[in-house]
């Protein structure tokens, strides 16, 4: 999973994830990566309109946003 953040922020990728949230219910997001350091991604969260801390491994899936509908969604 981490290699997959990796990649996208250095392609400057904008990312749909699923993820564990502290109370542990699964939410997605959408989301484009500022900062991955240790065990922890800094994002900006087109849900929340913010930037947002994310565990890594309450990450459970990462699939890119195609750019074609990039426009239309983010």
């Amino acid at each position: 999973m981490r290699e997959q953040l990796i990649k996208a922020m250095q392609q400057n990728q904008i990312l749909d994830i699923m993820y564990i949230a502290k109370d542990q219910s699964i939410t997605k997001r959408r989301i484009k990566l500022i900062k991955l350091s240790g065990e922890h991604v800094q994002a900006y969260c087109f849900s929340r309109h913010a930037k947002r801390n994310f565990i890594v491994d309450n990450i459970l899936a990462v699939h890119p946003v195609n750019k074609k509908v990039r426009g239309l969604e983010a």
